[in-house]
């Protein structure tokens, strides 16, 4: 075997087991799909919009060696704003659970110790996809797995600072996006 040979087949290796180690963690959802549109059941009420708010149903597996905690985030990076728009954070998900049923925000299903964030609609909890009338947006659906029990957080959290924060403590993170056109 040739030295290029060698060379060749230890980034092969390598590219694997990077690509299986990254796949273990996955995230699914009986309510949304990647590159799918979303239903109206998760579109939000109000802004020129109709839908029934609901957040969506996730599971997650494969959960990372050393995982506290989890946090969900949904995010628009389409949103005009220069910042794009969030529309779900949850922190503090105990590291027991591993799966949200579908509507779970805002009401006592949500795991005990959770807390969901203000959204950039001004109110707690998940807040539906609304992009402005005849633009399609992306919405990313992300669960990260913490290396800490709790994110410390002062009362009314900017998103920006909740952002940070589960950044700074992710091990690993599993994404779904989706699509919404008006």
């Amino acid at each position: 075997m040739t030295m290029q040979n060698i060379i060749f087949s230890s980034i092969l290796l390598t590219s694997i087991m990077t690509t299986a180690y990254a796949q273990d963690f996955k995230l699914s959802s009986s309510s949304i799909s990647e590159g799918s549109q979303l239903t109206p059941t998760l579109v939000y009420s109000g802004f020129g919009c109709q839908g029934n708010n609901q957040s969506p149903q996730l599971s997650w597996s494969g959960i990372p060696e050393g995982t506290k905690s989890f946090a969900i985030t949904v995010y628009d990076p389409d949103a005009p704003t220069g910042s794009g728009w969030w529309h779900w954070n949850a922190v503090n998900i105990p590291a027991s659970i591993s799966s949200i049923e579908q509507g779970a925000s805002g009401n006592k299903t949500m795991p005990t110790g959770t807390i969901e964030i203000i959204n950039d609609y001004g109110s707690v909890g998940f807040g539906g996809a609304c992009p402005p009338k005849d633009e399609m947006h992306r919405y990313i659906f992300t669960v990260h797995a913490l290396a800490i029990e709790h994110i410390e957080l002062p009362k009314n959290p900017s998103n920006a600072l909740v952002g940070f924060m589960i950044k700074a403590n992710t091990i690993k993170s599993a994404s779904i996006t989706a699509i919404y056109h008006r």
